[in-house]
């Protein structure tokens, strides 16, 4: 099993920066795409920034410019930094990685518990 642990939300003001970070453990053969999603209340679960195993990145429209992903692949840990936060950011932040048990088994969905960010105006 794969288990997804986030860390690094809270509360800033308008226009600070947080850094999330999504470590991944137990008995895993690979780890493939790892990704970030979030949620705000009331919302579907959005996905805005992903990363492949060879570093490729996507970004939605709403965080370009402002966010960036990052991983490492040895330490099995994605990242996040947000700088420019605004109001419109705040939602429960959770990470995803698509990985693979052992050679047998197929890709699959793994998600973090989530985490809050929250931007004061």
């Amino acid at each position: 099993q794969v288990e997804l642990m986030e860390s690094g939300g809270g509360l800033v003001q308008s226009g600070g920066s947080l850094r999330l970070s999504c470590a991944a453990s137990g008995s895993v053969f690979g780890i493939g795409d790892m990704g970030w999603y979030r949620q705000a209340s009331g919302t579907q679960r959005e996905l805005f920034a992903t990363i492949s195993w060879r570093g490729d990145r996507t970004y939605g429209d709403s965080v370009m410019d402002r966010f960036t992903i990052s991983r490492d692949n040895a330490k099995r840990t994605v990242y996040l930094q947000m700088n420019s936060l605004k109001p419109m950011d705040t939602a429960v932040y959770y990470c995803n990685a698509r990985a693979r048990l052992n050679l047998l088994t197929s890709m699959s969905d793994y998600w973090g518990q989530g985490t809050q960010v929250t931007v004061s105006s």
